[in-house]
This record gives structure tokens, sequence and C-alpha cells, in this order.
């Protein structure tokens, strides 16, 4: 194991100790008191995992203390032998749980995301796909006890969608879903195909935090905002009410449209959500070519052109590119619950990553 220096830990004790003083003195204003809350969330983490490190060093030690005490009491030292291997594992697990949480934290992972996906190459195929694609996540945030909400949405000419962008709400929904930002391809036999070739077709996945007015802030002098009447299938209320809100952020020509409640006010709470999204992620983006010029990611940059996993039908197998890895359980990753599998492997992949540029591994 490669030790990690006690200086660093009671460094991270002592400021959880000032945050905590501070928070309970009541002498923050209201926008230290939303920062420092936060910092103590992660704080409280990364302290217990620290006791719990020094607890199992504590532990070992007294152990092999007592193995190697001279003219010790002999059935003593016998059942301080027999503990030793389960305190030097209670230990490496420790370490490592401890080494994990250490890792240098994504600002992003605890929020809430927004999911787009937008059919690919494949025509009718491709927005069916879509559509696959976004119940396999509606179905994994309902497992996650998470809520989704349809921000916007275009449906194919033949089900599925051309264009779907939702809400995930959640602690720690962007943590789990942000790798799947990529391409997506699909290999199956089209119900229309009378000689049963397989079709491939594709569709493109982002996942964009969701960012906060704290995060973000955006001057009202910099957007144009449209109000019109809803479009498409909506009965009685389409066309009568304009409700439709078209915001323009003219500095960066971001435009969002949403239509999908009938409250003008919401649909505009809506757009500005994503409008902040766009900014935040783009704002990250940028950060983040700049560390890929240093260090490029094994589990895949998050392009939205990226090729990042293959979904074959004929053997039911879901293929992951960037880590090589496949599973032959594609109908229980497209209801959700295989999907676990997936994004656990590429967080264990990225942290492995992260490991070996810190030194740790």
């Amino acid at each position: 194991m490669t030790p990690i220096p006690s200086d660093r830990l009671d460094a991270i004790l002592t400021r959880h100790d000032i945050v905590t003083a501070t928070l309970s003195a009541g002498s923050a204003d209201s926008d230290s008191f939303v920062q420092l809350s936060r910092e103590l969330a992660e704080l409280d983490g990364v302290v217990a995992a620290i006791h719990a490190y020094r607890a199992a060093a504590t532990n070992l030690a007294e152990i092999e203390a007592l193995i190697d005490e001279p003219g010790g009491d002999a059935e003593m030292r016998a059942l301080a032998a027999a503990e030793k291997p389960d305190a030097e594992a209670g230990l490496e697990a420790a370490h490592k749980a401890l080494q994990v949480i250490l890792l240098p934290k994504d600002a992003a992972d605890e929020k809430s995301a927004i999911l787009e996906i937008r059919a690919g190459t494949g025509g009718d195929e491709a927005a069916l796909f879509a559509g696959d694609l976004f119940r396999m996540y509606a179905k994994y945030a309902d497992l996650k006890g998470w809520k989704v909400d349809v921000i916007s949405e275009s449906e194919g000419t033949v089900g599925g969608y051309r264009e779907v962008i939702a809400e995930v709400k959640g602690k720690g929904v962007f943590a789990k879903l942000k790798f799947e930002s990529g391409a997506h391809r699909v290999q199956r036999v089209p119900d229309t195909e009378a000689q049963g070739r397989i079709h491939t077709s594709a569709a493109t996945v982002a996942v964009l935090p969701e960012a906060e007015e704290v995060d973000i802030v955006v001057n009202d002098a910099d957007l144009k905002i449209d109000t019109m009447r809803s479009q498409g299938a909506g009965g009685q209320h389409v066309n009568k009410t304009e409700s439709a809100i078209r915001i323009t952020h003219m500095p960066s020509g971001i435009v969002i449209f949403v239509q999908e409640e009938r409250s003008q006010h919401k649909n505009r709470a809506r757009a500005m959500s994503l409008l902040r999204a766009k900014l935040y992620d783009a704002e990250r983006t940028a950060k983040d070519a700049v560390r890929a010029a240093d260090r490029k990611s094994q589990v895949g940059s998050g392009d939205r052109s990226e090729r990042i996993r293959t979904y074959n039908f004929p053997q039911a197998r879901v293929t992951d590119h960037r880590i090589n890895l496949t599973l032959y359980k594609l109908e229980e990753v497209l209801a959700g619950e295989a999907l676990d599998e997936l994004v656990d492997a590429l967080i264990t992949e990225h942290q492995a990553e992260l490991m070996a540029a810190e030194g740790m591994a």
C-alpha cells in the first residue's frame, strides 16, 4: 500500500472543524452559507473515511504488538495471529476507500442532469433506437429513485424520438450518467426488413450537469425572449395561448425552445434551466480541453461524436468500446436493470486512471 501522508489527512480534519464552526456560528452570508454547506457535505464523507482508515491501522498495529510482545501470553499471541489476516484485509479495504474518496472531485458529480438523446444515422430505425435509449434511462432512473421530466420531445414518424430532452433529478445523477455521453450504435433486423438483414443505426446521448443560479449567472441583457403558440399535438390548448418560449443567448448563440407546459412561466423556467446547463457544460468542456491536453482519459472524452457502445440484438450483447466490456444481457441492460454493471465498470476505470495520475496506484 502506498502511504497516505498524515499531514494531508490532518489538514482535512482541521478544515472540517473550521467549516463546522463557521456554520454553527451563523456568521456566513447566504452565498457563503450555501458554499460552506456543500463543502461540509463533501468533507463529512472524507472525515469518516479517514477515521475508518486510522482505526483500521491502529487495530492492526495493536495486533502486531501483541504478537511481537516478548514473553507475552502464548494464548493471546495465538489469538492475535489468527486475527491478523482479517485486520490486514480491513486496513487494505479502508486504505482503498480513502484513496478513492481523496481523488480529485468533479464539482458536478452530485448534481441532477439534463439528458439529451437524438436520432443519428438510420432514419426511422435511429428514432426507434433513441426511444429505446430514453426508456432505458427512464427505467434506470426509476430504480435509483430519481425523477424524470421531459423538457421537449420530437417524435419519430413510426415511433421513438428524433430528439428528446429531459431533466433527471436526484442526488448524484451526473456522477452515474456522465460517461453515457457519446454515440450509441444498434445492430438489429428491422420489422420492415423482409430479407432478415441486420441494419446498423445510431443515436447520440449528451448528459449535462444541471446548473443552479449560483453556478452560472445569466445576464438578462444577453437574452432575446420570444413567446409563441405551441405547435404540434396538444388538443384544444394548441394555438390558443402563447405559452411556448424561445430564448436566444446572444453571446453564445444558444437557442432554447420549450413548449411542453401549458404555463408560459413554467416553460420559461425550464428553458432557463436548460440554458444554464448548456452554458455550464460549455464552461466545463473548455476547462476539460485544457486538462485533456495533459492527460487523455481512458474512459473517453464524452465527446458526442465518439462511438462508445454497441447494442447487438441478434447476439443479445452490449459492448462498451472504451473499456472493452461485453455483457450478454441486452434485455436486462435496456430494462435499466443491468446498466449499473456498465456504469460501475466505467467509474472504476476512471478512478484507476485518476489514481495512476495521482501516483496512488
